[in-house]
């Protein structure tokens, strides 16, 4: 019920107005009853021949009906709880909040008063949600109801069946009311077709049951029926809104999120946690109506939390990424092709410099060759000996400086014998140009 329920009955139009929403409630609890006495006193006790067949029935009617109605009084006794007081803003900032001048000013009040609090839901020009007749800050996922003329925790929307609002506290046993009532309509349908297609088949006259006996049974069958195919699209629909874990009015106005923005899926943590954050994480209580939701109803972990949980997690971020080597060598074919082919002498590359040829990252000793030309070979020889001999070596010969253009790495007189991947055989030593001024190989 709400908080202000005691303050609407004091007058004598919020007295009736109470009685008037007990309304529907009674109107469910009298068929309730009335198909009680149909089932078991006339469909049962007076027209059942076979008494093993009758004690079954009587058996499960009984489980499925005490389910049902259990769930029902969870859903309707329930209370919408009360927000404490930490939420609620003191009467001085309320009034410099109604004189703010501008909507700016309005947003700095709301959102230093709320900077303690755990909020991430915002309006549409990015203010924390205030609500204006209850004077508090509103929490994540909460609605001021008017019905109930107040602040509902996780408000999923007011039901005029149960005469209260469906919410934190008792949205898993309305579910479980949705679901029982389903199965208890199904199972009246179904164990009185029989003597319901009897009543078409071969008259009135021939079931045990006698007088009014004979229409409770037909009317049972009538109503059973019409109340499960209305249950089947109501039930269904909740059961899809717990696995994306969103309430009824968030199907219809997804929340705005600090960060992110408006989002539908913004508290969607997949299908199992979903179900647990309703139903809870013990199994032996899923199926009962007593309270096992996770939470406290004020603040609830988002998708973007779990996302960020999970790409901290080393092992996840490496199944993430998967063959590391095979996707780089995929990624890359020209390393394999370069690794694995050896150059061939044809003319592959006739629009590519020999610098472009240097630049792969094969190791330069695959495509040149370094060898010193016949009239050094001897010198350079003679210069080991002198350094195995511990003597001092002048790393420019006199070749060398007899033919300046042909210098070195440190002034080594060298001959390159392949100009990227064409071969200069029988070049003249003498006729190779000159080093360049960077150093470079010749061109």
């Amino acid at each position: 019920m709400g908080n202000d329920d005691h303050r609407r009955r004091k007058t004598p139009c919020g007295f009736c107005m109470a009685v008037f929403k007990w309304i529907p409630v009674l109107f469910i609890t009298a068929v309730i009853a009335w198909s009680y006495y149909a089932y078991v006193v006339e469909l049962c006790i007076r027209n059942s021949q076979n008494r093993i067949s009758m004690i079954f029935m009587l058996l499960f009617y009984h489980l499925f009906l005490t389910l049902f109605m259990w769930s029902y009084w969870r859903t309707i006794m329930t209370s919408v709880g009360r927000i404490p007081d930490q939420w609620r803003i003191p009467d001085e900032e309320v009034s410099r909040l109604f004189r703010a001048d501008s909507p700016d000013t309005q947003k700095r009040i709301l959102n230093n008063f709320a900077r303690d609090l755990p909020v991430t839901n915002r309006t549409m020009n990015g203010s924390v949600r205030f609500c204006e007749k209850c004077k508090i800050i509103k929490p994540d996922r909460a609605h001021h109801c008017s019905v109930c003329s107040c602040c509902v925790l996780k408000m999923d929307h007011h039901c005029p069946w149960v005469n209260n609002c469906v919410n934190f506290y008792n949205y898993k046993y309305f579910v479980l009311f949705l679901g029982y009532a389903l199965v208890y309509c199904l199972y009246v349908a179904f164990t009185s077709l029989h003597d319901f297609v009897e009543f078409w088949k071969v008259g009135a006259g021939q079931l045990n049951a006698s007088g009014m006996g004979r229409f409770h049974i037909l009317f049972l069958f009538f109503i059973a029926i019409m109340f499960a195919i209305s249950l089947v699209s109501l039930f269904g629909y909740h059961i899809y809104l717990v696995l994306v874990n969103r309430t009824t009015l968030e199907s219809f106005r997804a929340p705005i999120f600090r960060v992110g923005g408006p989002d539908k899926n913004g508290y969607n943590l997949g299908r199992y946690a979903n179900f647990c954050e309703v139903f809870g994480d013990d199994w032996q209580y899923w199926f009962l109506p007593v309270f096992s939701s996770r939470g406290d109803g004020y603040s609830y972990p988002t998708s973007s939390d779990q996302s960020r949980v999970s790409t901290t997690s080393p092992v996840q971020r490496y199944d993430a990424m998967g063959d590391t080597a095979a996707s780089r060598l995929d990624g890359n074919p020209t390393d394999k092709l370069i690794g694995a082919s050896p150059l061939d002498n044809t003319n592959h590359h006739h629009n590519q410099s020999p610098h472009q040829v240097r630049s792969t990252s094969v190791q330069p000793t695959q495509l040149l060759q370094v060898q010193p030309p016949s009239p050094f070979r001897d010198e350079l020889n003679e210069r080991q000996e002198q350094l195995a001999n511990d003597q001092s070596l002048n790393c420019i010969t006199a070749a060398a400086r007899s033919r300046p253009g042909e210098c070195g790495v440190n002034g080594a007189a060298v001959y390159i014998d392949m100009i990227g991947d064409h071969p200069l055989k029988g070049a003249d030593p003498a006729k190779v140009s000159p080093c360049p001024p960077n150093g470079d190989l010749p061109v």
